[in-house]
């Protein structure tokens, strides 16, 4: 079985802080070869992975500001195309764009689609929905009007997330500096239980961290930047709890997971896909605003950092994802 995996190239794969759609790819493609499947993994030139790695962007354009993004993308994805006739599936992980090159090769396509960006990105995944496949990342992120061959939960490596059962005084948001995000929300909460706060993430949109989240950072709310995979674990595992003050349909949510996975705690906003992954008063609580939050953290200590981590181990981790992944490819291949 030859697999060809599309990432999108706007970070490296795996990425070096940001990137949850190349991390995704990353950690499948790595534990497709580790199952001796014979993977090339198409991204960008500096690319780490144990596959085969093809490229035309030597650097990911996120970092690159000389390089045009949509140039980069197209000339990415016809690479592709243009080679399909090698492998026995081309997995896309890119969104809509490579969608509109498959009625024009022979090998099956499948889209791992991880979320919906807009409704109006809908009527492409219309128009090729009886000729391609399409996964799912969560139930909740289904569209009613596409057809699913699966729904595959991400999973993460565990091994990179150390368990801890002591925790410091000291909450976490975790996440793109975004409204979608709630980092203001997470600074009420803090505020409000007159608790630390450490907010990680990139600055996705100025304007709001200008406006929403500068004018309270102190000594006790301290903005911290991008962390990246050395710092992660230990800055996860730390705290009292993430939170997770969503203001859309996450699609999932690999903070969440990644949380857990080190024995932490999650208070979130009942959006999207958090109901699939949180088991309230098990390892989180679900509310639906500030106050909320604030209640249920009272009894954050009533949770036990073992029954996170075991809630990744039993259904969120990357073994469980490569497995359910090959199980697709198989299915298609037969079909």
């Amino acid at each position: 079985m030859k697999i060809a995996i599309i990432s999108p190239i706007a970070w490296r794969t795996p990425p070096r802080h940001y990137g949850p759609w190349e991390q995704f790819v990353s950690i499948l493609a790595e534990g497709l070869v580790e199952n001796d499947i014979d993977i090339t993994l198409f991204a960008t030139g500096d690319s780490l992975t144990k596959s085969n790695l093809r490229w035309i962007c030597e650097h990911p354009y996120e970092e690159n500001r000389d390089v045009d993004p949509k140039v980069s993308e197209y000339l990415h994805i016809s690479e592709v195309m243009e080679n399909a006739g090698e492998f026995d599936v081309i997995h896309n992980s890119f969104d809509f764009m490579p969608l509109t090159y498959s009625k024009l090769i022979t090998k099956p396509m499948l889209t791992t689609i991880h979320g919906f960006s807009s409704p109006k990105i809908l009527p492409i995944y219309k128009k090729y929905n009886h000729n391609t496949y399409y996964v799912s990342i969560s139930h909740s992120d289904r569209s009613k009007e596409l057809d699913y061959i699966r729904t595959v939960h991400h999973g993460i490596n565990l091994e990179q997330f150390e368990f801890r059962e002591q925790k410091e005084d000291y909450l976490l948001f975790f996440g793109r500096i975004h409204q979608d995000k709630g980092a203001y929300e997470a600074i009420q909460i803090a505020r409000k239980l007159q608790m630390k706060l450490l907010i990680a993430g990139i600055i996705q949109n100025r304007d709001y961290f200008l406006e929403r989240v500068e004018p309270y950072l102190s000594d006790s709310i301290r903005y911290i930047g991008s962390v990246g995979p050395d710092e992660r674990s230990e800055l996860l595992g730390k705290a009292k709890a993430l939170l997770h003050p969503i203001h859309f349909e996450e699609p999932f949510g690999f903070s969440v997971v990644e949380a857990m996975a080190c024995g932490t705690p999650v208070i979130a906003f009942n959006k999207g896909s958090m109901p699939e992954i949180i088991t309230d008063g098990v390892n989180g609580y679900l509310v639906e605003n500030v106050d909320e939050a604030v209640e249920k953290f009272l009894n954050i200590d009533k949770i036990r950092p073992v029954n996170c981590r075991s809630t990744i181990e039993g259904r969120f981790s990357s073994k469980r994802m490569v497995q359910d992944y090959i199980e697709v490819y198989k299915h298609i291949l037969m079909s």
